[in-house]
């Protein structure tokens, strides 16, 4: 199995801004019309778009929203924790990976406007996956997480929060 630098290297990852690294690989030439999309959106959206991401053991994806949802594939490595809050409060953890007689699954869904970030499993040395957003994503549609603020209104999830925000 490689390692991450050499999939970092091999498939030209870059620094994302909510931590590991990232490459888009597709961006469907399509468009759907601003006004053909949810209130959410500002503008057109590409069909869908799609990324390969990698975190290294001791990095995290920081807590953060979109307002589409995403679904997240598992390539290789030794499995990654997705953690997601959504707006009532409840939150869910699910490993992704491929051990599925441990639990784990190799597809996670985020729904639209959950708070999500995910973390390499226990013990583990990096997780790559692919992540597909449909319709297809824009910087403009990432809300980074303020620590305090989220931590204020779900409490019972503060030292997640904590650990997964900067």
């Amino acid at each position: 199995m490689p390692t991450a630098d050499e999939w970092i290297k091999a498939l030209e990852l870059q620094p994302h801004p909510e931590g590991g690294f990232y490459r888009e690989t597709y961006r469907s030439d399509e468009q759907i019309a601003a006004d053909a999309l949810p209130g959410r959106f500002g503008s057109a959206r590409a069909h869908s778009t799609s990324i390969y991401y990698l975190l290294r053991a001791g990095e995290i994806s920081s807590l953060h929203r979109i307002r589409q949802d995403e679904i997240w594939h598992f390539h290789d490595g030794d499995g990654g924790i997705v953690h997601s809050i959504d707006a009532t409060g409840c939150r869910t953890s699910t490993t992704i990976g491929r051990d599925l007689d441990s639990g784990q699954s190799p597809q996670v869904l985020v729904r639209a406007g959950d708070w999500f970030g995910a973390e390499v499993a226990t013990g583990g040395r990096f997780v790559l996956v692919g992540c597909t957003v449909a319709p297809g994503f824009e910087f403009e549609d990432l809300e980074m997480a303020d620590r305090s603020e989220l931590a204020g209104r779900f409490p019972d999830h503060a030292e997640l929060i904590e650990r997964l925000t900067r």
